[in-house]
């Protein structure tokens, strides 16, 4: 007998569907397809300074129930048509969490939160959620984890980011020069920006890798490049870089690259000292930096939820808050009205300048 050397350590191998068949079962929409497009083309044009506003890709940390998320979408529409000539509003639509260590990975991945897994699942109702926030007329951002996902759910993204910790990952990279979207690009977890530089500059070139085509066969993926890279100052090690002298720097580092000086602030992670309550105060250091001539600030991030902080996910699922984070913390709605109000009632008059 020759003794087997492949798959040691896996238990199974489950069926699938294909990109193909859960489009069939959820296809986008006209009304959708039109936002999505609208969507991308503002934030392309506020990239290319041809908009003259600020993105704002504001939402829960994680999907976890999708009725209070379609509920957080439905006061999300109402504020982003309130302040659209001001602010182009993005709601954060989450799946994916990559972990530390181990917990929970998101609705994808473990759409039921009982250690099912039911990804096949977990998939679909992803694209039903997006589809459904796409037809109330709001553009989503998410984060691209697995390299895989796009090719089910990509057609309803307008904005993407790549996290922390896969941001020098070559397969994020390469995987990003083929997505439809704007990318945003976080510094690393120790606030190193080098690596968010040098993944803007892989991602802007062609590239040739391993993926899956739309029936679910492996193929090689062979992208033009992606040519709408930014970078996302998150914080890093227990501290902010969100304030004047970071900005500089972050600013001194994308000119080295020969880059386009678009820069995006996440107001939670180590900006805010993981305290969600801290995000307003991050937000108005951002507004005030325009009000005083900044120009290379275009976008902030916000965790948002419609209660504050979080909550640990319980046996009894019957238990969870509603409207509450099981993983990052969040500012309630309230606090989320006020800071994007107060937001673009403070750049309504000095945004258009910036085009000047």
């Amino acid at each position: 007998m020759t003794p087997n050397t492949e798959n040691l350590n896996v238990a199974a191998f489950d069926a699938m569907p294909t990109p193909a068949e859960i489009h069939a079962r959820l296809p986008i929409s006209e009304s959708a397809t039109q936002v999505v497009t609208a969507g991308r083309e503002a934030l392309r044009n506020i990239l290319d300074r041809k908009d003259h506003r600020l993105f704002v890709v504001v939402g829960p940390c994680s999907i976890h129930d999708p009725v209070a998320g379609l509920d957080y979408a439905r006061r999300l529409k109402a504020l982003a048509d309130e302040v659209s000539d001001t602010l182009v509003l993005v709601m954060r639509v989450y799946f994916e969490k990559p972990r530390t260590t181990v917990g929970w990975k998101g609705y994808i991945n473990d759409p039921f939160m009982d250690d099912s897994f039911q990804v096949n699942v977990g998939m679909e109702k992803a694209r039903e959620f997006l589809l459904a926030v796409n037809e109330l007329g709001l553009p989503a951002g998410t984060e691209a984890l697995d390299p895989i996902s796009p090719q089910y759910y990509g057609d309803l993204i307008a904005w993407t980011a790549i996290g922390a910790r896969t941001t020098e990952s070559q397969t994020h990279r390469e995987m990003s020069s083929g997505l439809s979207t704007p990318v945003g690009f976080k510094n690393a977890t120790n606030g190193d920006l080098t690596v968010a530089v040098n993944a803007i500059l892989s991602a802007s070139r062609p590239h040739s890798f391993l993926g899956i085509n739309s029936d679910g066969r492996v193929a090689i993926v062979r992208t033009t490049g992606n040519a709408y890279g930014h970078v996302v100052l998150r914080g890093g090690d227990g501290k902010p870089n969100y304030d004047t002298v970071s900005v500089t720097v972050a600013e001194q580092a994308i000119a080295k690259g020969k880059l386009p000086a678009n820069i995006v602030v996440d107001c939670s992670h180590a900006n805010s000292s993981k305290k969600p309550e801290l995000q307003p105060l991050v937000m108005n250091d951002v507004v005030n930096q325009i009000r005083n001539g900044n120009k290379s600030l275009v976008g902030v991030m916000i965790e948002s939820n419609i209660e504050a902080g979080n909550q640990p996910i319980p046996a009894d699922l019957s238990q969870l808050k509603y409207g509450c984070s099981v993983t990052d913390g969040c500012v309630d709605w309230d606090a989320t009205e006020k800071m994007i109000r107060d937001a673009a009632v403070m750049l309504r008059d000095v945004l258009p300048g910036r085009l000047d």
